[in-house]
């Protein structure tokens, strides 16, 4: 599975589509985002996803977890969230 890597310059728009487009292909779609900056964007981006498909009848649902990431080579902790469709 992709997992798109969000940051505090990402549009929340252009994310939206891409998680909208992950949800209709495979039912699920996965999110990083360190920082609360690229945390605020990911979250914007996960509401106006659930926008796009709700005329569809799917509903969003969001999983936070915690995600070691490796970042010019240090070791970081970021936010993990996983996107499933439910209908």
């Amino acid at each position: 599975m992709e997992v798109l890597k969000i940051s505090s310059k990402s549009n929340p728009n252009s994310v939206a589509g891409a998680i909208a487009g992950l949800v209709k292909e495979s039912n699920k779609a996965e999110m990083q985002a360190i920082g609360a900056g690229a945390l605020n964007q990911a979250v914007k981006a996960v509401a106006i996803a659930r926008g796009f498909v709700a005329p569809t009848g799917v509903d969003l649902v969001c999983i936070p977890a915690f995600a070691d990431v490796q970042v010019e080579g240090e070791n970081r902790t970021g936010i993990k969230l996983i996107i499933e469709a439910r209908s």
